[in-house]
């Protein structure tokens, strides 16, 4: 039984993002003892309401604690914050055990375990399926790689964030379902985008299109609150469209590695990165403003599109 899990474990938390911030704050509020850290200072500040102790660099944050969990960007963010000198694995206590959140290559996921085993600390990848609401509601899905000891360990930890988690295996296994989930969350978007695109163009009352399409079997629970926000054209970020594009990135990358042909992937990214390319800090679920206006429709009419041709024609032999 590792102790660091089970006698008042000292938590360290990297990464105070969009994700990070709610996770860490749901910890406070669970009675944890946590340190939090953040490139920007004032990120992590922000929890010391909650009764959180900002630590001033990650060697101190990893010295002075025994359970860490990050939740960062990408794979250089991730690396950058366990190798080198100032890095968690130079500084961390002997038995320590990191619980690393980020959706990044499986193959960085397994690096981290080896560095991590040569330093008597133990990894686990978990990484998060979820958006910022759930993160705040704490019904957020877990996917876990590593020591199957370490992970049933750690389930105080898990159930304080998340609704549901499971262990999937080795090291990167985590990681590597976090991929195949976000494959279908990626595709399933840029599907729906083209299915509303062609009923509107079609006729359909925008609205009623939305509404009806979240009552449907077809419509996965993750992207139903997507349509509601969609049908006001309200695309504020969630889950962003620059990390979407980011795990399509990631996708591709292990599908060629695996050599596993993923066309319909492959076509979704390019839309998604055509999108990014001309958008802010937005949600994911942009994409379907982007096959609304490829078809020419007007999204912001009140559910009615001027540019409907065929009924226009069909109006014309009446």
């Amino acid at each position: 039984m590792i102790a660091s899990l089970t006698v008042d474990p000292k938590l360290g938390f990297i990464g105070i993002g969009s994700m990070g911030r709610p996770i860490a704050q749901r910890l406070l509020e669970s009675g944890y003892n946590l340190t939090a850290y953040n490139r920007d200072r004032s990120k992590a500040e922000a929890l010391v309401g909650y009764g959180a102790v900002v630590a001033n660099g990650i060697a101190e944050l990893a010295s002075n604690t025994n359970v860490i969990l990050s939740c960062l960007a990408n794979d250089e963010a991730v690396r950058n914050v366990y190798a080198g000198a100032e890095g968690v694995f130079a500084n961390a206590r002997r038995g320590t055990v990191v619980i690393e959140m980020s959706t990044v290559n499986p193959e960085t996921s397994r690096e981290l375990y080896r560095l991590g085993a040569a330093r008597a600390v133990s990894v686990l990848d978990v990484p998060i399926s979820g958006s910022t609401p759930a993160a705040e509601q704490g019904t957020l899905t877990l996917f876990g790689g590593g020591d199957e000891k370490i992970f049933d360990n750690a389930e105080p930890i898990f159930r304080a964030v998340a609704r549901q988690y499971f262990y999937l295996g080795p090291s990167g296994s985590g990681t590597t379902m976090k991929l195949v989930a976000n494959t279908l969350l990626g595709i399933g978007m840029q599907a729906i985008a083209e299915a509303v695109a062609l009923g509107q163009k079609a006729g359909l009352n925008r609205d009623r299109l939305f509404d009806i399409l979240s009552h449907t079997a077809v419509i996965a629970p993750a992207h139903i609150g997507k349509l509601t926000k969609a049908a006001a054209n309200d695309y504020s970020s969630q889950f962003a469209l620059r990390l979407m594009n980011k795990d399509f990135r990631l996708i591709l990358e292990t599908a060629a590695e695996m050599q596993v042909p993923m066309p319909v992937t492959a076509a979704a990214f390019q839309i998604n990165t055509a999108e990014a390319a001309n958008s802010t800090e937005e949600d994911f679920s942009a994409v379907i403003r982007l096959a609304e206006n490829l078809a020419r429709l007007d999204s912001h009419r009140d559910g009615t599109i001027a540019e409907n041709k065929l009924w226009r024609k069909a109006a014309s032999k009446k």
